[in-house]
């Protein structure tokens, strides 16, 4: 959406194609709830200020000198899908819902996409454009135009697990807060029960007192770090399943995986439900609409950031954005996240590091770019870059560079 919206401020023609039935992706369909590292671009101060007057964002701790503004914060998915078609509505995007891209097919050279074929309630339709942008997540788009790509940390292209996000109800929020990451604040230091004199950020100890909890209950989460955000009152975003050695591009074993998951949120609500207490009432009211999968294809582009860029803090002269976050590698499989629980790095360094429009142009296709995780990377690199407050700032990037095109 960000780069549709750039691309059409800077008087392009623009046509966004959606496979959902509503825009915004991961943050809708998928129901994630908590954006990390998106106070970094226009369009990002814009998404927070619309969802303010939806009244729809809830804030962590008020900033201090030593935080940045309102970096951190749940929204309700409802309202984000009205943000995203406010933006694209101002700015003349027209947007095609329940519409994904089947196919795509080159000039006669061979270096261009000429046409991409799509596929929706009014047939299969075929379209035509000088520029194209994939920003599928999984870099969909790429693939059916031929492009190369890694994929995975493995030689079975397997990525991290990927989770199926679902909204919950209790019948009284205040009575379950302290199980929940964002109350008072996620990134809160606080003491930690399990290690006495240490100190946690508070979604840590939120999430294990939570998983302690659901032990107690008879069930045993398959995420070591389950996770409840609180969004409005008394409705929460329940982040508790990896679905592992899973990937993006097979159809059928993610098929398998939603459905396993889903199962697996009810069993877990359930569990909890049964308990009473400060858990009556606990009911699952939705599940995401997709698994969020947090690897992706990684299109091979004209640089590939690497491992050593984000050790060493790499700046570029085309820089589209600056990746804060930091490397965060979930247990790729269910033991290494028994043993580790979710946050990981493979001993790699971090600093901040800035993302070229090079890492976003694909190398097999000269009118084709990239935005979002589907970007040019290691897979160290991607595990920095893959947050969709990054995806927000590389799409707005990639639409103004695309807007200076003749």
């Amino acid at each position: 959406m960000p780069a549709a919206v750039a691309a059409a401020r800077a008087g392009k023609k623009v046509r966004l194609f959606e496979l959902q039935g509503c825009l915004g992706g991961v943050w809708t369909a998928g129901l994630l709830s908590y954006i990390f590292d998106i106070d970094k671009s226009e369009i990002g101060w814009e998404i927070i200020r619309r969802l303010d007057a939806y009244g729809a964002r809830r804030k962590d701790r008020p900033p201090t000198p030593s935080t940045r503004l309102d970096r951190n914060w749940t929204y309700e998915p409802e309202y984000m899908k009205l943000v995203c078609e406010d933006l694209c509505a101002e700015a003349g995007v027209k947007v095609h819902l329940q519409t994904p891209v089947v196919a795509a097919y080159r000039d006669a050279s061979g270096r261009n996409i000429e046409t991409i074929v799509t596929e929706s309630k009014s047939g299969r339709r075929a379209w035509r454009a000088k520029t194209f942008v994939d920003c599928s997540g999984d870099g969909d788009l790429a693939a059916f135009a031929g492009c190369g790509f890694d994929i995975g940390w493995n030689a079975k292209g397997w990525g991290q697990p990927a989770t199926l996000n679902a909204l919950v109800v209790v019948d009284d929020g205040d009575a379950i807060a302290e199980y929940a990451s964002n109350e008072p604040a996620m990134w809160m230091t606080c003491p930690d029960p399990e290690q006495p004199g240490k100190t946690r950020s508070h979604h840590i100890v939120a999430s294990h007192r939570l998983r302690a909890l659901l032990r107690q209950a008879g069930v045993e989460p398959s995420y070591g770090d389950p996770t409840l955000f609180r969004m409005h009152r008394n409705l929460f975003c329940f982040m508790a399943n990896h679905e592992y050695e899973l990937r993006v591009d097979d159809a059928d074993a993610i098929s398998a995986a939603t459905m396993r998951a889903r199962k697996e949120v009810a069993t877990l609500a359930a569990a909890l439900a049964k308990l009473g207490g400060p858990w009556k009432g606990f009911r699952v009211a939705a599940t995401a609409e997709q698994i969020g999968h947090r690897d992706a294809r990684r299109i091979h582009g004209r640089y590939t950031v690497t491992r050593e860029d984000v050790a060493a803090g790499a700046t570029f002269p085309d820089a589209l954005t600056l990746s804060r976050f930091g490397i965060d590698i979930h247990g790729l499989d269910k033991k290494a996240n028994d043993e580790r629980a979710a946050g990981q790095n493979f001993g790699a360094r971090f600093r901040p590091f800035e993302i070229p429009l090079r890492a976003c142009q694909a190398k097999d296709a000269d009118n084709l770019y990239m935005a979002g995780r589907n970007i040019s990377g290691d897979f160290i690199a991607h595990a920095s870059y893959r947050v969709t407050g990054s995806s927000v700032a590389l799409g707005e990037g990639v639409g103004k560079a695309i807007g200076k095109l003749g």
